[in-house]
């Protein structure tokens, strides 16, 4: 059985975004190209964002530190840690309110 310790994972990430010119980092926890549940753990410093990108399919993002703004044309959502989003079946963007790191789960069907 695997583990991995959320914590330790969100603060390594946060110091990549930190000092990253693109102000995030990013690491595949679960799943793959040919699995139907993905797990990523993003981090993103603050006042940096995914630019607007299309729907993975069923997905959710759990807040796990910070604070972001999950924003599609129709309607946005602010979350804090332990916020549990739900992404929109439309384009969408993420934005750091603060220093943040989120858990995506995405249920692909096949």
């Amino acid at each position: 059985m695997d583990t991995s310790s959320l914590p330790a994972l969100v603060e390594q990430h946060l110091a990549v975004a930190r000092s990253a010119s693109s102000g995030r980092s990013a690491q595949t926890l679960y799943g793959g190209h040919d699995r139907t549940l993905h797990q990523t753990l993003i981090a993103l410093a603050a006042g940096r964002q995914l630019d607007e990108h299309e729907s993975p399919g069923e997905a959710t993002l759990h807040v796990l530190h910070g604070r972001v703004r999950l924003a599609s044309a129709d309607d946005n959502a602010e979350g804090s840690a332990g916020d549990l989003l739900v992404i929109p079946d439309a384009r969408h963007t993420l934005e750091a309110l603060q220093d943040s790191a989120v858990l995506l789960t995405v249920a692909k069907t096949r």
